[in-house]
C-alpha cells in the first residue's frame, strides 16, 4: 500500500528538508521505493536527491521547478505506479489557504518546530491553521509534531516541549543538533545509510517517527523527549562524546540496509522552566 507523507511548516527553516530527504533514504535502504517530491522553489531536496550515486539505494525525485526539456509538467509530476511511499517537501510561506491543497490526500502531516520563541509562535499558528482550515481533526491521527534541533539541556527546549504538550498534539520524534545531518546532506546520503556508532545515536531519535508513520503508534508519555535522554547514555557507553560527533572529518561509509536500533524511555528532568503561550493559540486547545 502507497502512504503519502507531507512534511509541512510555513516557517522557512524548520528542518522540513532534512526530515524529508532523510525518511526518503530511510525507506530506500528498507529496500522500497520513496518518492520525494520537492515543491519548494529553492529546489534544496533536488539538489540533495543529485548528489546521490547510482550504487545508492533508488529514490524517485518529482519537482515542478526542475522539469526536463521536452517533457510535459503533467508528466514529470506523475508518481510511479510502483511507489511505495510519497515524502511531500512542502514550500515556506503556505497561506492557510492553501493548506487543505497540501494535505487532503496525506495519510501523515509531520509539523517540525525548532526551540525557539519565534518558531513557537509559528507553529502555533501552523497548526491553528491546520485544524481550522485543513480540516484536519485530532482523532484522525494524521498530525503530529518533530522537535528538531535540539539540545536537551537548555531552559528553551524545556519550554519547547511544555508548550507543545499544552497543544494537545503529539510529539513524535526529538531530534537533537547533530552534525551528522550536515554531512548527510553535503553527501547526498541519508542518516539511516551512514554506518558507524557515533550515527547510531541520532538513528535512535527516529524510531518513534517510523513507527507512527507506518503504524500510527504514538508515543506515551515523555517518550520521544526520553529518547534524547536515552541516547546520551548510549553515547557514555560506548565512549563517544557530542565533540567526537562534531568533530569527525573522516570520509562517509554507507550501507544497506540501515540496522534497526530500538530506543527505550528513560527518567527525564522535571525542572520547569517559566512557559510563554500566546494568545493566538488559546482557541486550539478546544476539540476538533
Amino acid at each position: 500500500m502507497t502512504l503519502k507523507f507531507v512534511v509541512l511548516n510555513p516557517k522557512g527553516g524548520s528542518g522540513k528538508t532534512t526530515i524529508a530527504t532523510n525518511l526518503a533514504a530511510y525507506y530506500a535502504a528498507q529496500g522500497l521505493l520513496p518518492v520525494l517530491q520537492d515543491l519548494d522553489a529553492q529546489a534544496s531536496s533536488t539538489r540533495w536527491l543529485a548528489k546521490r550515486t547510482e550504487r545508492m539505494p533508488r529514490i524517485h525525485g518529482i519537482s515542478p521547478f526542475n522539469v526536463p526539456a521536452k517533457v510535459t509538467r503533467t508528466f514529470a509530476m506523475r508518481i510511479p505506479p510502483d511507489a511505495d511511499r510519497i515524502i511531500v517537501d512542502t514550500p515556506a510561506a503556505l497561506n492557510k489557504h492553501q493548506l487543505a491543497d497540501y494535505t487532503s490526500k496525506a495519510d501523515r502531516i509531520i509539523v517540525p518546530v525548532l526551540p525557539s520563541d519565534i518558531d513557537i509562535q509559528a507553529v502555533t499558528r501552523c497548526i491553528a491553521d491546520l485544524l481550522l482550515n485543513g480540516k484536519i481533526q485530532r482523532n484522525e491521527n494524521r498530525l503530529a509534531v518533530v522537535a528538531n534541533r535540539v539540545k536537551r539541556n537548555t531552559v528553551m527546549f524545556k519550554s519547547l516541549m511544555r508548550f507543545l504538550d499544552s497543544l494537545k498534539i503529539p510529539v513524535i520524534a526529538v531530534l537533537r543538533d547533530s552534525q551528522a545531518y550536515i554531512k548527510a546532506a553535503e553527501s547526498g546520503v541519508g542518516l539511516h545509510e551512514m554506518k558507524g556508532t557515533r550515527f547510531k545515536v541520532d538513528q535512535a531519535h527516529w524510531v518513534s517517527l517510523i513507527d507512527w508513520l507506518e503504524t500510527g503508534v504514538v508515543p506515551v508519555g515523555e517518550i520521544a523527549w526520553a529518547e534524547v535522554a536515552k541516547s546520551k547514555d548510549a553515547k557514555v557507553a560506548s565512549g563517544a562524546t557530542e565533540e567526537d560527533d562534531e568533530a569527525a572529518n573522516e570520509p562517509i561509509e554507507v550501507t544497506v540496509p540501515a540496522d534497526d536500533v530500538s530506543a527505550a524511555a528513560a527518567p527525564t528532568d522535571k525542572t520547569t522552566a517559566p512557559l510563554r503561550l500566546f494568545n493566538i493559540s488559546a482557541f486550539i486547545k478546544r476539540k476538533s
